[in-house]
């Protein structure tokens, strides 16, 4: 049987595997480890930690102050060290420094490993070592074709690839371990360390080259910042280089067209070019600063750009860009303002230009008219007026023409450039002008002169009508009174007719000089128009008269002037026999006048003496017209006699019908009263002779009353008897009142009284008692009109039906 596995040459080869990454090795354990640094030196590797600082003397206080440290870390660690001294290590005990190396195996490299269902038997063909190597490098073994029959090969293959690619020394040796029965635990768990740390270190090595790569994308990174900071610099100076004269090129437009399409251009470069590149600049400042920043967290040096990159550099060439931007929007819209001025001006003169022209449209033509040669006075007047008014008109244009005149002058100023034809339109409206001038003073003089010669013939117009009226009113007056029919009844008046027509025909030879007159203002109007060719329009506008009527009119006047004289002497003639005829009617009038009086006075007596029944009296008074009636027939004689005299006989003769007939119906509305009241025929003769006494000065059917004479009460009745004021009371409406007052009618407070029946002898009155009392169509009328009651003993649905009573009487309202 081969000897067994050593755990001194494992854990020399183990602390080997450690130290060689500080560039040492040990030979033999327990000298190298004697003075203590190497030990300290082993414990800074495996923990990643710094001891305190080792002695470097060579004594032996020296060496164990060094064990200790190291043993004092260890202790720090949680690990407790059993009768483990530095002293004994220092010696070079090979028990105590195998224990202590151990006891550091077993806290540094095997105390996190689990291995719990693998004994050692498990390690020993091989297999177990391949599969752990398998599990986390599957490449470096095909671990399919391994055969538990053949450890050797299992083991020398773990071995081998171990060493070779895992960077795990030899530390076990395949034959001892297939030729030992139970090979040495500590060794195998000491070698199956190295592989958990072996793969735990490629671990920490991935995380290593994660941060190498890691260190090397920031500087990858930023040295591509760097370039691109270089580019975007290099671009945005040369973009800023290129705008610069674009915004300082001030070469002016004529034009507010082309002036709008530099601003909008200047527009589009303020929205659509210049954002991107202060974005640019903004986002050049960003990465510079941010580049900075991870330079100086790298432990990087500064970045320095290019000459003339530098952020400030960029920043003066951007306020530079500014400052040209801002000078170049001032000038855009400083001529921006000067053609909008210039456009206003020019727009301003147009539209002043546009209404002038219009306005002086057709007033050549208008002042050049004729129509005063034609006008009557009262239309020059009408013409001059309208003329003021034009003139009126005229000077106020005045100032708009002075206005144009001053725009032109503006816009030659501040060279506009349609100058040319602003001025010949300027031009064209001041020599118009000029000539409205004038021939507006041509047609002023025209007027005016027009006006006074038809002032003057208007005077003759007037002075002729003043003195052709009356004389023509004299010449129809005259007509009428010598052609008027006349009617006389005498001789003396006849004789009065002639006498007056004689006095006539003594005036007229001054009417004749009148004439003359009339006529000669007629001819002088004429001998003006023929003077001065002065176009009549019309008629003389104070009257319809004209010489041709003046003349036919006394024409006829001398020719009525003997045919009236005939009529007046045989006017006198007729007279003559009409005397005769006159004389033999006052005998006949005579009679028929005081039979007509005298049958009035009866009808009156009858009237108010009151004989007999109503019904007597009636029949006397139908007796009466019957032979008033028959007495018809010497009326009609009389007219027959002498037609002048019958209106006064026949107004007699229709009072005494109208008389007759209005008693009897007086009679018949006494009787209707009388049987409409009940009243008694002695009643009706008690009310006529009261009527009668109340004013005993007149026998008529209306008597007088004075006021004054009564005193409340008769003021009562008066107010009943006369309601509108008249003055006089008929007999009919004194039977009316003597009847009301004397029959038993119902008053306000009877039917007060009867509710308060019905009520209960209560002040007001509920619905059920009158639904309960009065028919229904009653009941809900009154309950309709009734107002709440409001008296101290009212209870809900109380009905006022006093106020009801006095309003039924009209006493107040409903």
């Amino acid at each position: 049987m081969s000897a067994p596995v050593s755990p001194l040459q494992t854990f020399t080869a183990w602390c080997n595997s450690h130290l060689r990454k500080a560039g040492t090795q040990i030979e033999n354990i327990e000298e190298d480890f004697r003075d203590g640094l190497k030990l300290m030196l082993l414990l800074e590797v495996i923990s990643g930690e710094r001891l305190a600082k080792p002695e470097r003397g060579k004594m032996r206080v020296h060496k164990i102050s060094n064990v200790n440290k190291a043993l004092h870390y260890i202790t720090s660690k949680g690990v407790k060290l059993v009768s483990i001294g530095a002293e004994e290590i220092v010696d070079g005990n090979a028990k105590m420094t195998l224990g202590m190396i151990w006891t550091i195996i077993l806290r540094f490299a095997i105390q996190d490993i689990s291995v719990e269902g693998l004994g050692i038997p498990h390690w020993k063909d091989g297999l177990g070592f391949c599969a752990l190597i398998h599990r986390h490098r599957p490449e470096l073994i095909d671990y399919g074709k391994l055969r538990k029959d053949d450890p050797m090969t299992n083991l020398n293959t773990a071995f081998d690839v171990a060493e070779k690619y895992l960077d795990i020394p030899k530390m076990l040796d395949a034959e001892d371990i297939v030729g030992t029965a139970r090979p040495d635990e500590k060794a195998i768990m000491t070698y199956v360390s190295s592989f958990y740390h072996a793969f735990s270190g490629a671990q920490k090595a991935e995380t290593a080259a994660n941060r190498i790569c890691k260190v090397l994308a920031v500087n990858q990174e930023n040295e591509q910042l760097m370039e691109d900071y270089e580019k975007l610099a290099s671009d945005l100076l040369e973009w800023i280089r290129r705008t610069i004269p674009w915004l300082e090129n001030r070469a002016p437009e004529n034009t507010m067209q082309a002036m709008q399409q530099k601003l909008e251009d200047f527009r589009d470069y303020r929205r659509q070019h210049k954002p991107p590149k202060v974005q640019e600049k903004c986002q050049l400042e960003i990465n510079f600063n941010t580049l900075q920043t991870k330079l100086r967290l790298s432990n990087r040096p500064a970045f320095m750009p290019s000459e003339g990159k530098m952020v400030s550099d960029v920043s003066n060439a951007w306020g530079g860009l500014e400052g040209a931007e801002k000078g170049y929007e001032e000038w855009l819209l400083n001529e921006i303002r000067r053609l909008e001025r210039l456009d206003h001006l020019a727009e301003k003169f147009r539209q002043k230009a546009a209404i002038h022209e219009t306005w002086t449209e057709g007033k050549e033509v208008m002042l050049q008219a004729r129509d005063f040669e034609t006008a009557s006075l009262s239309e020059i007047k009408a013409l001059l007026k309208k003329h003021e008014a034009f003139e009126s008109d005229l000077a106020a244009h005045q100032d708009r023409v002075e206005q144009i005149a001053a725009i032109a002058q503006e816009l030659n100023e501040l060279d506009y450039y349609d100058s040319p034809s602003v001025n010949a339109r300027c031009q064209n409206i001041c020599d118009q002008w000029d000539a409205l001038g004038a021939l507006t003073q041509k047609r002023s003089e025209a007027l005016q002169r027009t006006e006074k010669l038809l002032e003057t013939i208007d005077q003759l117009y007037l002075e002729f009508a003043k003195r052709a009226a009356p004389f023509n009113n004299w010449m129809e007056g005259a007509m009428e009174d010598l052609q008027d029919t006349f009617i006389v009844h005498t001789i003396e008046e006849i004789q009065g007719l002639s006498t007056a027509h004689e006095q006539f025909k003594a005036t007229l030879p001054d009417a004749d000089k009148e004439r003359g007159a009339i006529l000669g203002i007629h001819n002088e109007i004429a001998k003006i128009v023929a003077t001065y060719h002065v176009n009549m329009a019309g008629t003389n506008p104070y009257t319809t008269i004209n010489p041709q009527d003046i003349n036919a009119k006394w024409d006829k006047v001398r020719q009525l002037v003997p045919q009236r004289d005939q009529a007046l002497i045989e006017e006198h003639a007729r007279q003559q026999n009409n005397e005769r005829l006159r004389r033999q009617f006052a005998n006949q009038a005579n009679v028929i006048g005081p039979w007509i009086q005298t049958k009035m006075e009866e009808i009156g007596r009858i009237s108010i003496e009151m004989h007999g029944t109503l019904e007597d009296q009636l029949t006397h008074l139908r007796q009466y017209e019957k032979n008033i009636v028959n007495y018809k027939p010497k009326i009609d004689q009389l007219e027959e006699t002498h037609q002048l005299i019958q209106e006064h006989i026949r107004v007699g003769w229709e009072q005494l019908l109208t008389t007759i007939a209005r008693t009897i119906n007086e009679i018949e509305n006494q009787i209707l009263t009388r049987d409409a009241k009940g009243i008694s025929q002695d009643q009706m003769n008690e009310f006529r002779a009261s009527f009668n006494h109340f004013d005993r000065v007149s026998f008529t059917e209306k008597r007088p009353y004075r006021e004054e004479e009564g005193e409340a009460e008769f003021s009562r009745i008066m107010s009943i008897v006369d309601p509108n004021r008249v003055g006089v009371v008929t007999f009919q409406a004194f039977i009316d009142f003597m009847s009301r007052e004397t029959a038993d009618t119902d008053t306000a407070d009877q039917v007060m009284a009867s509710f308060k029946v019905l009520a209960g002898d209560k002040n007001y009155i509920l619905a059920d008692e009158l639904r309960r009392e009065l028919p229904p169509d009653q009941a809900e009328y009154c309950i309709a009109r009734m107002a709440p009651y409001a008296g101290p003993d009212a209870i809900p649905g109380a009905l006022d039906y006093m106020s009801f009573s006095t309003a039924l009487y009209g006493e107040s309202d409903l």
